[in-house]
């Protein structure tokens, strides 16, 4: 086979697989999917990207905005952030709320729903992750305390049955009255619930879990933390193999100690790096709001008036960046963490995640410091439109 045929294409560039760098490496992409992953010198490659390195894309499960827009602002404001996700070397997301109120979250999950129907450049949203608003008050970090109310069977099935498929994630505190029944009622619609934003002893999330739980949304924060006399939800998290957790590897939410402490105890299998970014992403200091809540950016730090942490500014590359740099992770477990643990997590691994025949063509290349030099969405490269300030 020649590179260029009609239809098919060959890069070639240092390839990120899962087990090992690729100097080198080729990958062959007929259409929107990966057909063979080659060796150096295979075939002539139509583009050749040097001592670049070519990685699978990154997935994002917990992301609220970027840019100035965020999930709550419609159709625009999705192809917007779809974009700028993209810039960064995001492939997929999940369309992330926060506690609202009924309409404000079908709103959303419908925007979504219908965005993911159509075509579009930039990253794919993947369907909807509903952040609450079943969670614990006393845990409700930046959350809307307005709009936190119990499980509720009828709100839950109401949302589910209006995204048609669509909401694949719901972080929710497990231990609240009524939690046993929508863990139960996401589980039979193939929704993944994840517990969050949780005053859950040891005892109930092991419970949890029990129940079929896997996920932990934004391990340590807005949690009970790990004690030596009362492990929590943290402990939990730690000791239980099935758990995958999520990191927002900013160095401000996670001391850089403890997230070290986090991907040695979980190995890179179950640690998902996630942004939890808000649309003062990529934006100047200043005040923003997600939701209803107003936030304060200082020093790319999001904060309530009261000095709680309020989502991040971080971004899928800059998170890779700094579990290298902060907890002395290999460039391969980094982008595994990014981009395979989350596909693993989500039900994915034979559609994305890694570079391997059969998979979609999402790919990110990056230079030798590891910034974006461009990424492809189903093999098509994309340009992503600039930033305006």
């Amino acid at each position: 086979m020649e590179g260029g045929t009609t239809g098919t294409q060959v890069l070639q560039g240092t390839l990120i697989l899962p087990d090992r760098l690729a100097p080198g490496g080729q990958v062959v992409i007929e259409g929107n999917r990966i057909v063979e992953v080659a060796g150096e010198g295979h075939y002539r490659p139509d583009t050749d990207y040097g001592n670049s390195y070519i990685a699978p894309g990154y997935l994002d499960l917990h992301v609220h905005g970027i840019a100035g827009s965020d999930v709550f602002g419609g159709q625009k404001a999705l192809a917007h952030m779809s974009n700028r996700f993209a810039a960064h070397g995001v492939t997929g997301w999940l369309s992330s709320t926060v506690t609202e109120s009924f309409d404000v979250l079908r709103e959303a999950t419908v925007a979504a729903r219908d965005y993911m129907a159509g075509e579009h450049s930039g990253a794919r949203i993947l369907g909807t992750h509903l952040e609450g608003p079943f969670l614990d008050i006393a845990h409700k970090g930046m959350q809307n305390p307005a709009c936190i109310i119990p499980p509720d069977i009828g709100f839950t099935h109401d949302l589910l049955d209006v995204s048609e498929g669509t909401v694949r994630r719901m972080s929710l505190a497990p231990e609240q009255a009524g939690a046993d029944d929508v863990i139960q009622l996401l589980l039979d619609h193939d929704v993944y619930p994840s517990a969050a934003h949780t005053g859950a002893t040891y005892e109930q999330m092991m419970h949890a879990v029990s129940l079929g739980i896997r996920q932990v949304t934004h391990c340590f924060n807005a949690m009970t933390p790990l004690h030596h006399r009362h492990p929590g939800v943290v402990g939990a998290a730690m000791l239980t193999d099935t758990l995958y957790t999520e990191l927002i590897a900013d160095g401000i939410h996670i001391h850089p100690a403890v997230m070290t402490l986090l991907i040695r105890v979980k190995g890179r299998e179950r640690v998902m790096l996630v942004t939890d970014a808000m649309d003062a992403t990529e934006l100047p200091d200043g005040t923003y709001y997600l939701g209803e809540q107003q936030i304060f950016v200082h020093d790319g730090a999001a904060r309530l008036a009261d000095g709680t942490l309020a989502s991040s500014t971080l971004t899928m590359d800059a998170a890779v960046r700094n579990v290298i740099t902060m907890c002395g992770v290999s460039l391969v477990d980094a982008v595994y963490m990014a981009s395979t643990t989350p596909a693993e997590a989500m039900g994915w691994p034979d559609r994305r995640g890694r570079i391997a025949a059969g998979l979609d063509a999402d790919l990110v290349v990056l230079a030798a410091d590891l910034t974006v030099v461009h990424t492809l969405v189903g093999g098509r490269e994309f340009q992503p439109e600039p930033l305006a300030l």
